[in-house]
């Protein structure tokens, strides 16, 4: 082997090592590439939580439309409200529950 090749084969090695860094590291290389698959995933998995929990709410409106029972026991639970004819019992604090002690 010549000099001239030695040197035109030691080129294109060189070359060649260096388009497969460029393929493996560079920009939208190969890393990109496995980043943007785990990033699709995530994105994916948090587009399923979020459908499921639009259908939830969907369900829980019609609900609200439909059912007054159901209103009922939103609106008792969640703003903790009481019926006209309904009687409220307290019960007396002692000074230990009033000072968190028990």
């Amino acid at each position: 082997m010549t000099n001239k090749q030695k040197i035109f084969l030691s080129l294109a090695v060189v070359a060649l090592i260096n388009f497969l860094l460029l393929i493996l590291f560079g920009e939208k290389g190969f890393t990109d590439y496995l980043s943007l698959k785990t990033q699709k995933h995530k994105v994916l998995m948090e587009n399923e939580a979020l459908v499921k929990k639009n259908i939830s709410l969907y369900h829980k409106v019609a609900r609200l439309k439909n059912d007054p029972r159901y209103m009922e026991f939103v609106i008792r639970k969640d703003l903790k409200a009481v019926a006209k004819d309904e009687i409220i019992f307290k019960k007396k604090q002692t000074g230990k529950e009033k000072s968190g002690l028990e």
